[in-house]
């Protein structure tokens, strides 16, 4: 049978043995460990039967408290790839100094901290943002579930095959080598002609959809399903913050969208938007993906702040201080988002008037923010103050956060930017907010939540044990880099030859591992919570004593949260409710009505990757075929009306009965 080179190049396109790298013994013994740990995965599933359990309860789920619970887990997974690379970045500096080389090359340095800044931003962060706001919101409001399950649904498993392609290119080929926003001409094809930044638009478009329809799906849960009463002056903080940050979604990911486009434009098809060619502008992209990446930062940091407000308020036992003005803030906030951007660039030459606007509404979005801090700390004024895990991550915000904050505000100051904007300062700046904030509040509501999803609180010495290498790490991780940044040393370099900057690395090195301590303290609490889960189960269902409505379901809720629509007097709802003796019915119980499972969100998804991989690899001819085949899955489901499943009455009566104990306490 004669060759076809031709016919070969449109199937298999630039993918050939080659591009598995065996090469590298880094990647090779990576590549090994995955490959044991996924067998022992799979054969542990196997061995215990649990297939048809995660098809049918998990995979297929569109209840959005399973779902909640998979972004988190889909967060958590990704953050121990993410610090992986933390690890073997901060190792690398810590010893390639002078004559040593250390032990990562150039060309893998660069993809390992570009990898690091995606994965960290895109799937650790957002995840469990998204997860949290998708187990809570619902539960808060008074809902059953959100607007559309299966967009919920759909949205996951986008976010999660946008990981896994991701996560591929550690094994075919290779990853961006560009940082973590790819700029041009970086990321164009003369200087990036492999598959690296391929992998990145790809990943990013497909994660990119689910975090856009999340967004569309949970700001019309918000505004349209509240609880009879719930008016927006009434919602918990943590809803206003989710509706701000998905307002902020909406509205930003559309950018980012087409950005992406048109440097796939750039790079397949010539298009030249962003090369000095034929009239394109590089400065152009740095603009646009800006305007995306600020209120990126917002619509991370903002869940968080409603995570803190939730977590004071329980903790000192007493009403959130100030919470009309803590809306406001929130709000602000969200405005202000969008004239920042141009701070990222300060050095561009944009001239005093443009640098001077931008760096003002930079200084004035920290007042709102610092109002915040304010009412957190009035709430926790001659409160009943219980220093339980919560409550130590928020504390360890505060004082975090307000460092970061302050070297931000230092940053947003044109001249000191002009000095500090391309070192380790800035590092160290953008690392306080992100951990110090957004994980810190992640870990926060993690935490406080867990016993409302699972039903048992997780063990408070392992939890400890997690908060205090973590925040300890983080100073010994970041604080030198302040120190490094101030005397003039850039990022992005794997190698140094001052040998006088070396003893600031390897504190930085020794950070790193304390937090490493602190992963995997929070891993071991998951495991010794689940071996004494009896031991820490809460009878009441109430376990924090919170304030806001979805403690008045039980722990964990039914898989339709309320057998009667709740309704609401007051924000602090639960607090309110039990003050007026408020007693769940024993009649009256209805057939409850929800939708049926499907699969179609995780087939859309799975074809949406195939067809971005073969188009990763100019596979023409597959990529024309998985295309077809996703507007096929697409048009299907669209045509199947999947009918309800009905509860009856008579088991939701007895489901509430074997849940009704003492949820008001006693």
């Amino acid at each position: 049978m004669p060759d076809h080179p031709d016919l070969q190049q449109l199937i298999f396109g630039r993918l050939t043995w080659e591009a598995i790298p065996l090469h590298e013994p880094i990647l090779l013994a990576t590549f090994v460990a995955v490959g044991l740990g996924g067998a022992a995965l799979l054969a542990a599933i196997t061995y215990y039967r649990g297939w048809g359990v995660l098809w049918r309860d998990w995979i297929t789920s569109i209840d959005h408290k399973k779902i909640g619970i998979m972004y988190v887990v889909l967060g958590l997974v990704m953050l121990l790839r993410g610090f992986a690379d933390a690890l073997m970045m901060r190792a690398q500096q810590a010893f390639a100094f002078g004559g040593s080389e250390g032990y990562l090359p150039p060309h893998h340095y660069d993809q390992i901290f570009t990898a690091h800044g995606v994965i960290m931003i895109f799937f650790v962060a957002m995840p469990l943002v998204t997860g949290l706001i998708n187990f809570v919101v619902p539960l808060q409001i008074g809902e059953r579930d959100v607007a559309f399950p299966f967009l919920n649904n759909f949205s996951f498993w986008m976010t999660t095959f946008g990981a896994m392609l991701t996560m591929a290119s550690l094994f075919v080929g290779e990853f961006a080598r560009t940082g973590w926003l790819a700029y041009p001409p970086l990321s164009g094809i003369v200087h990036s002609p492999d598959v690296g930044v391929d992998y990145y638009i790809w990943s990013l478009q497909i994660a990119g959809v689910g975090t856009l329809l999340s967004g569309v799906n949970l700001i019309a849960t918000i505004v349209k399903m509240r609880a009879p009463g719930m008016g927006l002056m009434k919602m918990p903080v943590f809803t206003w913050t989710a509706l701000c940050t998905n307002i902020l979604i909406v509205a930003a990911f559309p950018v980012l969208t087409a950005v992406m486009a048109m440097l796939s434009l750039d790079r397949y098809l010539g298009m030249n938007f962003f090369t000095n060619d034929l009239g394109g502008n590089s400065m152009m992209y740095v603009n646009l993906i800006w305007i995306w990446g600020h209120p990126e930062v917002y619509i991370l940091i903002l869940p968080a702040f409603g995570v803190f407000s939730e977590v004071v308020s329980t903790f000192s036992g007493k009403r959130l201080f100030g919470y009309a003005s803590m809306v406001y803030a929130t709000l602000v906030i969200t405005i202000l988002a969008y004239l920042v951007w141009l701070h990222h660039f300060f050095t561009m030459g944009s001239g005093a008037s443009v640098n001077s606007f931008f760096g003002i509404t930079t200084m004035i979005i920290s007042i709102p923010t610092g109002a915040k801090i304010f009412n957190w700390l009035f709430t926790m004024y001659r409160g009943r103050i219980r220093f339980e895990v919560p409550m130590l991550w928020t504390l360890g915000f505060m004082v975090t956060f307000v460092i970061g904050g302050m070297t931000g505000v230092l940053l947003a100051v044109p001249p000191a930017d002009f000095v500090l904007h391309n070192s380790l300062f800035l590092v160290a700046h953008f690392h306080n907010v992100i951990i110090g904030g957004v994980l810190f509040g992640m870990m926060a509501g993690i935490t406080y939540w867990f016993p409302k999803a699972f039903g048992y609180k997780l063990d408070p010495f392992w939890g400890k044990c997690s908060f205090w290498f973590w925040l300890v790490g983080f100073y010994f991780a970041f604080m030198p880099l302040y120190v490094l940044g101030l005397m003039g040393v850039t990022r992005r370099l794997n190698h140094f030859e001052d040998p006088s900057l070396q003893i600031w690395f390897q504190i930085a090195a020794f950070g790193a591992v304390l937090i490493a301590i602190g992963i995997l303290s929070f891993i071991i609490q998951l495991v010794v919570s689940f071996k004494r889960r009896e031991a820490l189960r809460d009878t009441t269902g109430d376990p924090w004593d919170g304030r806001t409505l979805e403690w008045s379901t039980s722990s964990p809720p039914p898989d339709y949260n309320f057998a009667f629509t709740p309704v609401v007097h007051d924000n602090d709802t639960w607090a309110d409710m039990k003050r007026n003796g408020y007693q769940r019915p024993s009649e009256g119980y209805l057939p409850i009505h929800m939708p049926k499972n499907t699969a179609a969100g995780f087939i859309i998804a799975l074809i949406s990757a195939a067809c971005g991989f073969t188009l990763i690899w100019h596979m023409w001819i597959p990529a024309v075929a998985t295309f077809a085949a996703l507007l096929v899955a697409v048009i299907v489901h669209t045509f199947n009306y999947k009918r309800d499943y009905h509860i009856p009455a008579d088991e939701v009566r007895r489901v509430e009965s074997a849940r009704s104990q003492l949820l008001l306490g006693t």
